[in-house]
């Protein structure tokens, strides 16, 4: 549904985004996740004709996004970070409006109204100013304006900024119903988003994809080690001195809790027996042992950090948003 190959956009000497390459498969809902200034919106900006790449192709349904921008927009629906909202309209008013720039009208759009306004909610407010709205449903318009048509295609860039955790959670919620029916580029630098409501992740950093894969997959990639968490109800002080002992266990980390500790070893080893074992031999009350997995944060800070590295001149683009 989504073909990105190579593209790269350069401004003068600076490169914004360099030969990113990736795809969207029909219904999928894919998480485009980088830090601010990695080059998303810049991707997203091509994707919806809005600028042209410098080198490269993007394909949006099989069309191509610079040779025909017109077919493209017809079948994209875009929320920028900012709802791009006519604050003087009401909703209704709002909608149909864009609807009508969308080639609706007569009973098409009236019905298009009908199954955005429920879908989103809407119902209470369509007869109210959208100046007078909250910032959750000024987000909501946003998203209700880029369903108006049913495009097969949604971009959404960063749309949970600046809403509360309730709003965050519906807007979610949403997104994730969408999948299937839609494709689904969501945008964003928050990590939480990605793994709530995205099947993929590609990772960008300083314009260029560092990682591509589902957010488990790209967890083992990178995992060099099995860590297991262990709770003892009374642990004796040498606990790390004890349980490095046992056959495979390669370190031994303190917590916060010092109930808990860190027991790491070799990658596709298990000994969770043998811990057991010890903790219950020695009465040291063992009331909780669980696998820890490396979580996104993780593999987005081990995939963008480079301690060793000065920062690059195109960690900051054009449009990029702070």
């Amino acid at each position: 549904m989504i073909e990105v190959c190579n593209i790269t956009k350069r401004y003068g000497h600076l490169t914004a985004i360099d030969r990113v390459t990736f795809r969207v498969e029909k219904g999928e809902v894919l998480a485009f996740l980088g830090p601010n200034g990695a080059g998303k919106t810049t991707t997203m900006r091509i994707l919806t004709s809005f600028i042209p790449a410098t080198e490269g192709t993007a394909h949006v349904a099989g069309f191509d996004c610079a040779e025909q921008p017109h077919e493209v927009k017809k079948r994209i629906g875009y929320l920028p970070e900012t709802p791009p909202v006519y604050q003087e309209l009401t909703v209704a008013e709002y909608l149909g409006f864009v609807g009508k720039l969308r080639g609706l009208s007569g009973t098409g759009l009236t019905q298009a109204l009908e199954r955005v306004t429920e879908r989103l909610s809407l119902g209470t407010v369509r007869q109210r100013l959208i100046a007078n709205l909250s910032r959750g449903y000024r987000q909501r318009v946003g998203l209700a304006q880029a369903l108006i048509h049913d495009p097969p295609v949604l971009i959404l860039d960063e749309p949970t900024v600046g809403l509360d955790p309730k709003q965050i959670i519906e807007i979610r919620e949403l997104i994730k119903s969408l999948a299937g029916s839609h494709s689904v580029i969501l945008s964003t630098h928050i990590l939480p988003e990605a793994t709530a409501v995205c099947q993929r992740v590609v990772i960008i950093n300083g314009g260029r994809i560092v990682a591509e894969d589902t957010p488990d997959q790209l967890s083992a990639r990178l995992r060099k080690s099995e860590k297991i968490s262990v709770t003892l109800k009374a642990p004796p002080i040498n606990v790390a001195e004890r349980f490095r002992e046992v056959p495979g266990v390669e370190h031994v980390l303190t917590t916060a809790d010092p109930h808990t500790v860190l027991i790491e070893c070799a990658l596709g080893r298990d000994i969770r027996e043998d811990v057991a074992r010890v903790a219950v031999g020695q009465n040291w009350g063992l009331l909780e042992m669980k696998p820890v997995s490396m979580t996104l944060e993780d593999v987005f800070l081990k995939l963008t950090q480079r301690e060793d590295e000065p920062p690059k001149s195109n960690d900051t683009t054009p449009g990029e948003h702070h």
